[in-house]
């Protein structure tokens, strides 16, 4: 799918492919969305320049994600997807600057993509005259997206924090099996959280990458469009370290969690052997009034029946009350 805007009294308008695109049209935005062959040939025909595939979008090395062609920008970041489903995920998404046009080059949907698309063609939008001004809008409606994720994020894991430590009387197979239960939240907030700090580090390098770029003299700056990218690097750094938090925090409450099943498992452990050493005794006394000798006094006693179970049952209730009066039990 192709989407084209073009620039409208310093806003975006969409433009009408039925109609044909005009070869002097000014272009300020081509959004490419799973591309067809014929699409990416007319936008590469328009601009001069060659698209990269989806395999070459997700290369992980940093110069062939972030270099000059063809007199354009080729920069390609992390972006966080479905953040609001329990799966999300990760995709690669291109930005490239020729000239005042910008090229975004996507094979998924994140939301920022919709809402910014949505936002500027209101008549009170942010102004859009240049394709890098488009890019820095989009870059912080994902910074917005991502900011919304992290406080959701944060919640959760307070709302896990609070379970974890609560105190309950339930049963140790209940609560065990509760733990297990948050085990599973804790690992879908870690997956989260790193994806979120995947897609914020690789914010940074690219406006980074676009900051070095218009220092070097290739093309000059304009004032808003440095102090955007300043608070771009900022946000993303300053959301980094808050998703670093959580991610610490996720780690100490799934040690914490595998601490306390542990115990409770101990605590099952402890009255199983409790309950041997109990019974130790009396299944001694047992097993030498049952050996089978000729000689045994008792075997003709007339209260060696009643005497044998007395000494059976006082054998296991010393080690039961000495376990009770040493807190054991």
């Amino acid at each position: 799918m192709l989407r084209i805007y073009k620039g409208q009294n310093n806003h975006l308008a969409p433009v009408d492919l039925l109609n044909g695109l005009a070869s002097q049209e000014p272009v300020i935005w081509f959004d490419l969305f799973n591309p067809s062959s014929e699409e990416t040939r007319l936008v590469e025909d328009r601009l001069g320049i060659a698209i990269p595939t989806r395999d070459e979008m997700q290369e992980i090395e940093l110069s062939d994600r972030l270099y000059q062609e063809d007199g354009a920008e080729f920069m390609t970041m992390t972006a966080a997807a479905k953040l609001d489903s329990d799966y999300p995920a990760k995709v690669p998404v291109t930005f490239i600057l020729k000239g005042t046009s910008l090229v975004t080059v996507r094979h998924a949907d994140p939301k920022p993509f919709q809402v910014y698309a949505n936002r500027i063609q209101r008549p009170n939008g942010a102004a859009c005259e240049t394709g890098e001004l488009v890019m820095l809008g989009l870059l912080e409606a994902m910074i917005d997206r991502t900011a919304d994720a992290l406080e959701r994020a944060g919640n959760e894991v307070d709302a896990i924090s609070r379970e974890v430590f609560r105190k309950s009387n339930a049963s140790a197979t209940k609560k065990t099996r509760d733990l297990q239960s948050l085990i599973e939240q804790i690992g879908q907030k870690g997956d989260l959280l790193t994806i979120i700090r995947e897609s914020l580090v690789s914010v940074g390098r690219l406006v980074a990458y676009h900051v070095a770029i218009e220092g070097s003299g290739q093309r000059k700056a304009a004032k808003e469009s440095r102090q955007r990218t300043k608070l771009i690097q900022r946000d993303a750094a300053s959301l980094g370290d808050h998703a670093l938090f959580l991610s610490n925090k996720i780690n100490f409450l799934l040690d914490a969690t595998l601490g306390l099943i542990n115990l409770e498992q101990n605590q099952i452990i402890k009255i199983f052997s409790v309950a041997a050493v109990v019974f130790l005794p009396p299944t001694l006394v047992a097993s030498i009034y049952g050996m089978n000798f000729d000689v045994m006094p008792e075997m003709k006693w007339q209260l060696g029946y009643p005497y044998a179970l007395s000494m059976m049952v006082l054998s296991a209730l010393l080690p039961f009350l000495y376990f009770k009066r040493r807190g054991w039990l």
